[in-house]
């Protein structure tokens, strides 16, 4: 199979006019003619590798449309908390398979995925989409430390037990966010195969840095709702970031996600602890439930490497990659097509360390391939190969 497009997008750069693609009945990259081939097949519109969703809730599927918009995080959190389990258990099975099968739809051909239990074994078990579970790992008084490190340790390895020969399987245990995880399981968590990436929900809210500077502000009342007791909570005087980094190996890459209040003083202080950070936006979830975006310019300004989330059916419309990048082209209209395509292919597989294979076009990977139409105006993404 030979292919050619108006436009093609490597992964990183826009390929020469005319440039042609030769990729096996295995979907491997065989060839690719830089001044075209007589029997390329045209095809519409814009090529580009497939995508990588590097921030999912799956097993949160079944509850799309049950949370309003705009409630702002802490009542988004309680009803995700509280609402969750009004569900059969058909129903969470048939709603997670379906979000599975549309973002294969939508091209997304690698998934970071949160799981704060075994729901999603099945989905992985499919070999469709290279998949990084991010077991999260929850608990915000020291002394159950031990006992929520365990129940997520139990977790980690019903998923690393699973094995394929057709995708990447990959997993770690993960802080959920620096509000809902103490010192003590930080340092668990961090010294929990460190050569794995961890993730974790990072400044999502006002909140959180309000939180950690001074201990007021509306986490207290999401702790109150959950029956925590905090009062063994000192705050730092310094925002969230600022201070849990100082908790982590700085060998060990971290993707930050979400992102919606980190100033550059944050991002500096991570810039001088940590060797490998990413950072993850998921601009559809942060517009849903805070109706706010992070201050993408900013990051890019300081050399950060972005890559693109969806986060959950819980706080988006879709599980769309392209549907992302499309909001933030709205909103950011200064930021061309090709570095937005980057953060959305060959970044996410670096994230993901899953680059030998996936997220650009290159002899030798199978990075699957995918057609954008309308990419100026509405952007609709369909799989190729």
């Amino acid at each position: 199979m030979i292919i050619t497009a108006d436009r093609i997008h490597d992964g990183e750069k826009w390929l020469p006019l005319q440039t042609a693609i030769e990729i096996a009945d295995d979907g491997t990259i065989t060839n690719i003619y830089h001044n075209g081939h007589p029997e390329a097949e045209y095809i519409t519109g814009v090529l580009t590798p497939g995508f990588v969703n590097v921030h999912c809730h799956m097993e949160l599927s079944h509850m799309k449309g049950v949370i309003p918009e705009h409630t702002g995080l802490i009542p988004f959190l309680q009803g995700v908390m509280f609402r969750r389990n009004d569900f059969t258990e058909e129903q969470k099975i048939n709603a997670r398979h379906e979000a599975y099968e549309t973002m294969w739809q939508n091209g997304i051909v690698a998934v970071g995925d949160i799981a704060n239990g075994t729901d999603t074994l099945d989905l992985r078990s499919k070999e469709k989409m290279h998949v990084h579970t991010f077991v999260e790992c929850i608990g915000f008084s020291d002394t159950t430390a031990p006992q929520r490190f365990e129940y997520s340790r139990g977790v980690y390895d019903q998923f690393a037990a699973q094995h394929s020969t057709h995708v990447k399987l990959k997993q770690s245990i993960v802080p959920h966010a620096p509000y809902s995880v103490s010192k003590a399981l930080f340092k668990l968590i961090d010294r929990h195969e460190p050569s794995e990436i961890i993730s974790i929900h990072n400044q999502e809210t006002p909140a959180e840095d309000q939180f950690y500077i001074d201990k007021t502000g509306a986490v207290n009342d999401l702790l109150d709702s959950l029956k925590i007791d905090a009062s063994f909570f000192e705050p730092s005087g310094k925002s969230s970031l600022k201070t849990y980094i100082e908790w982590l190996n700085p060998h060990r890459p971290v993707v930050f996600i979400h992102n919606t209040c980190t100033g550059i003083e944050d991002l500096h202080k991570v810039q001088a602890h940590q060797y490998n950070s990413y950072w993850c936006l998921c601009p559809n979830a942060n517009l849903y439930i805070e109706n706010r975006l992070p201050d993408v310019p900013m990051l890019m300004a300081e050399g950060a490497d972005i890559c693109i989330g969806t986060d959950s059916l819980s706080s988006n419309h879709q599980l769309s990659v392209l549907a992302e990048i499309a909001t933030l082209k709205k909103h950011f209209p200064q930021i061309e097509w090709e570095t937005l395509l980057q953060w959305a292919t060959s970044n996410g597989a670096m994230v993901l360390n899953m680059q030998d294979e996936i997220g650009s076009i290159a002899i030798g990977k199978k990075p699957s391939i995918v057609q954008i139409l309308d990419l100026d105006s509405t952007p609709l993404a369909k799989r190729v190969v």
